[in-house]
């Protein structure tokens, strides 16, 4: 991020410097004020940047001064920002494959809404920093066995986690991909309740989702009737994360 990236999303050294506090890794961050939402998940393939730039995008909508952590090395969600970039719900991007804790303290001090898509393959203890500072973690899963039996190990060392022992962090799973009409589907369904983490959304399959990303827009920069039945799977997922 450049210093004049920074001016135009009303980086630092615009107004009081805020509070800061330590986190138990020892970084010491600033007190934002701002809801952080970590997608992640041990599986590639299971649509988490799709999620993250949903989930920034509905915030950009709305109003907020969103930044999102591209952490995977693909760095696909800097692309769809970059394509973004010219809307006026446009979003910050902040590349965080490495020094995490460097990328969280370059967040500009007015942002009011951060998501994090991390890479995929990551266990929680590559998560540390960013799972200091989030408020939820989102974890989509696919709907086949073999996709809820290759999530087990994430969601397990995230149950060792300090702060989710603590309730001090919440997770929340995503049936994402799913076929409604399908048994598998229904049947991933019953396996994923079953587990101790809510799930939080249930988000059809639709190609339209690779089309808008690789667009830099998302469903909620449109309001079609089609697309507004696509938008109301997310609205558990939305209203759980704004909690």
């Amino acid at each position: 991020m450049s210093a004049d990236d920074s001016k135009a999303h009303g980086g630092r050294g615009s107004g009081a410097k805020p509070p800061e506090r330590v986190l138990s890794c020892g970084l010491l961050v600033a007190e934002h004020g701002m809801k952080t939402i970590l997608v992640a998940s041990s599986k590639g393939g299971v649509g988490k940047t799709t999620i993250a730039t949903h989930l920034a995008a509905q915030s950009a909508l709305e109003g907020r001064r969103t930044v999102l952590i591209d952490a995977d090395p693909q760095g696909s969600s800097t692309r769809w920002c970059e394509r973004r970039a010219v809307l006026d719900s446009a979003v910050l991007p902040l590349e965080g494959s490495s020094r995490h804790k460097s990328t969280l303290k370059a967040i500009p001090d007015d942002a009011q809404r951060v998501v994090i898509d991390a890479p995929a393959g990551s266990m929680s203890a590559h998560l540390d920093a960013y799972l200091e500072v989030a408020d939820v973690v989102v974890v989509p899963v696919l709907p086949s066995t073999l996709d809820i039996e290759a999530t087990v190990p994430f969601l397990d060392s995230l149950a060792k986690h300090p702060r989710v022992r603590r309730g001090q962090l919440r997770v929340g799973l995503v049936g994402n991909k799913l076929k409604p009409w399908t048994n598998a589907s229904q049947q991933s369904l019953g396996l994923l309740k079953a587990w101790p983490y809510p799930v939080i959304a249930q988000l059809r399959d639709s190609q339209a989702y690779v089309m808008l990303v690789g667009l830099g827009k998302s469903l909620f920069d449109y309001q079609s009737a089609q697309v507004r039945e696509h938008q109301a799977d997310w609205q558990p997922l939305l209203k759980w994360s704004k909690r």
